[in-house]
């Protein structure tokens, strides 16, 4: 069975990747009930699950659907902790888009 691809993207993809999986790491700047607010080189608004445990100030990968009004739904969350190299993770980010090829089947993720 094959997996779905979850590219990785930042606050500056949302919009190419609407009702599509995604991969993001950034920093939770703040939680409120069922939601979050994550910095991945901008704000987005995360819409939690009830197995979804962040801490504020911590790092954290959220994979989850790009709702239409670029926020995301989690499918899962994976806290970090506290020392995690932003600029590598957003160079991450970078390459993968920029070398398609190598990280998605086909050159797809868009």
């Amino acid at each position: 069975m094959a997996t779905e691809a979850t590219p990785r993207i930042n606050a500056h993809y949302l919009e190419q990747f609407t009702n599509q999986t995604v991969r993001v790491v950034g920093k939770v700047l703040a939680l409120h009930g069922e939601t979050a607010t994550l910095d991945a080189s901008g704000s987005i608004n995360i819409h939690l699950n009830r197995e979804s445990h962040l801490t504020v100030n911590h790092a954290a990968e959220i994979i989850g659907k790009v709702q239409p009004d670029l926020s995301i739904r989690v499918l899962q969350a994976t806290d970090f902790g506290g020392n995690l190299d932003y600029a590598a993770a957003n160079a991450v980010v970078d390459a993968t888009h920029r070398y398609k090829e190598i990280f998605y089947e086909g050159g797809g993720g868009e």
